[in-house]
């Protein structure tokens, strides 16, 4: 290449945005590739990391009941939260969205607290709550003459305890990107839609979605990532019991690594996600490719 080639090709925008990236992306590649490529030659090894096992392990879970139970938890768990998470941010979304300008400020900071607490505090206070014998949830119950819920103990109820305390977390994080989202819809759109006469469901079908729909879809991508890979939460209210029925990928694969010895096995569960995750991922943003083609 000539000089007054280098010349304008450096002149160009995409060039300079890339060079002004590149420290940082180099920066992730390293921070993201070192780790992912010593966890595929972990999954390879043997129990003792001496002897060179191949696919073994894979197979080995491939094999294991115990293991599509877990893998059909998780996906159960993450799909349940997410669609939760996502329609109670919407509907908070669009609750701050259509209250006066001046008390929004103070919505959103209260809407907030649940995504900013410290995870650790807010599973103590959490395992207070679902405490059997003095907690808050059991008192309640028996004020009003029922029954005491052996909340953390029983496998339908944990599982309902986790998927609340998920949502709890999450929603305020799909709140707080729907409603900036919604900060950008054009207000004469809803007007025109007002004018035909559309009813406010119809609105919202018409007018919100269709603007929305891409940062829905990005939402839930980040949702059902941070949800599927989860950890806190299941290992600090219910350590995946009782009797593995709150078992997601991220705790087996910590307690099959960690605590239970075996890093290659661990290692080669938490691998599983991947495809997972990126044929998720794939299919949710092939879906906005396609919907910006057809715009």
């Amino acid at each position: 290449m000539n000089r007054g080639g280098l010349h304008r090709l450096m002149r160009r925008r995409s060039t300079i945005a890339f060079l002004m990236t590149l420290p940082l992306l180099t920066v992730i590649a390293v921070l993201v590739a070192y780790p992912a490529g010593f966890a595929i030659y972990l999954s390879m090894l043997d129990r003792k990391m001496t002897k060179f096992v191949g696919l073994a392990n894979f197979a080995r879970l491939a094999g294991s009941d115990r293991f599509w139970m877990v893998v059909a938890q998780t996906c159960l768990y993450a799909l349940i939260a997410v669609a939760l998470s996502a329609a109670l941010g919407f509907a908070a979304a669009h609750f701050v969205h259509n209250i006066p300008t001046k008390g929004q400020r103070k919505w959103r900071g209260m809407l907030l607290v649940p995504w900013v607490i410290p995870a650790a505090l807010s599973m103590l206070a959490w395992r207070l709550l679902f405490e059997p014998s003095f907690g808050a949830f059991n008192w309640g119950l028996e004020h009003f003459g029922l029954g005491r819920v052996f909340w953390l103990g029983d496998a339908g109820w944990a599982r309902f305890c986790v998927i609340l305390v998920t949502v709890w977390f999450s929603a305020p994080f799909c709140m707080v990107m729907y409603l900036a989202s919604l900060k950008s819809v054009p207000e004469e759109l809803y007007e025109a839609a007002r004018v035909d006469g559309a009813t406010w469901w119809q609105r919202i079908r018409y007018v919100t979605f269709p603007t929305m729909r891409n940062v829905i879809a990005i939402t839930m991508i980040y949702a059902l990532i941070g949800t599927f890979a989860g950890f806190t939460t299941v290992a600090m209210l219910t350590s995946g019991g009782p009797l593995g029925a709150t078992q997601v990928l991220g705790t087996s694969a910590f307690y099959t690594g960690i605590l239970g010895g075996n890093l290659p096995l661990g290692a080669s569960i938490s691998l599983f996600m991947v495809p997972v995750l990126a044929l998720a991922a794939i299919f949710i943003l092939r879906g906005i490719a396609k919907r910006g083609n057809e715009a």
